[in-house]
């Protein structure tokens, strides 16, 4: 049953995520007019969760002609937050998460700056991410203590699914990407050799109402994830 709470334009979107996987690449989607009546919402809120999918890379829209399922990608575009799970599955690939431990503290001032999590202090929650028993990233999620129920959840899991299930969806953000040497823990959660190069994502994200989220940093073997990047030449 659909929790209540959650927006409209999710569950359709979620819909439409389990039709993809289902379906062959380049296969057609129902118009912006058939969701509409099959899920009972306007075409706006069916355009916002076609959009989503859009973003994500999943779906590929043609002038005129409709939306199609998008093919597999090996590497995340730049502009999109896929997540981890997905983008692995689209690569005929098994996500899987690795523990490495939480934490209940005190807030740094720049979590401070970016999630105001007010006098409750932040959670922190640390994981090794998989794709087919190989070691892709080690990821740091800080969120407000008023989220501490996620400690309940299968933290092995889709941490975007328990997200949702406490009634807020990631939907928005920033990140900026870096490089660095392989640390010793680095090297040693992933298995390579250290100063290996690790690709390095920080993000923070923000909730269907536009307030934050989640702040994570993801540090990746470089020699086993890419970003692709889509851009314009500048003409001037």
């Amino acid at each position: 049953m659909t929790d209540p709470s959650t927006p409209r334009y999710h569950a359709i979107e979620q819909a439409l995520r389990q039709r993809c996987r289902d379906l062959p690449a380049h296969a057609p989607l129902p118009s912006e007019s058939q969701l509409s009546a099959e899920f009972g919402v306007s075409r706006m809120t069916a355009r916002a969760a076609v959009t989503r999918l859009v973003t994500a890379g999943l779906v590929y829209r043609e002038s005129g002609r409709g939306t199609f399922v998008a093919p597999p990608a090996s590497n995340r575009r730049a502009d999109s937050l896929v997540r981890f799970t997905e983008q692995m599955r689209r690569s005929g690939r098994t996500a899987t998460s690795r523990l490495v431990g939480t934490d209940v503290r005190e807030a740094t001032d720049a979590e401070r700056t970016d999630l105001r999590p007010g006098k409750n202090g932040v959670i922190e929650i640390r994981r090794v991410r998989l794709a087919d028993q190989t070691p892709i990233a080690v990821e740091t999620a800080v969120f407000a203590a008023t989220l501490i129920a996620l400690l309940d959840s299968d933290l092995t899991e889709s941490l975007h699914t328990a997200l949702v299930r406490l009634g807020r969806v990631p939907t928005s953000g920033r990140a900026t990407v870096t490089a660095a040497c392989a640390t010793s823990e680095d090297a040693d959660l992933l298995r390579i050799p250290p100063g290996s190069a690790v690709l390095i994502e920080r993000r923070l994200i923000k909730d269907q109402h536009g307030h934050p989220l989640e702040r994570t940093e993801s540090r990746y073997a470089a020699n086993r994830y890419g970003l692709d990047v889509i851009f314009d030449v500048d003409q001037s």
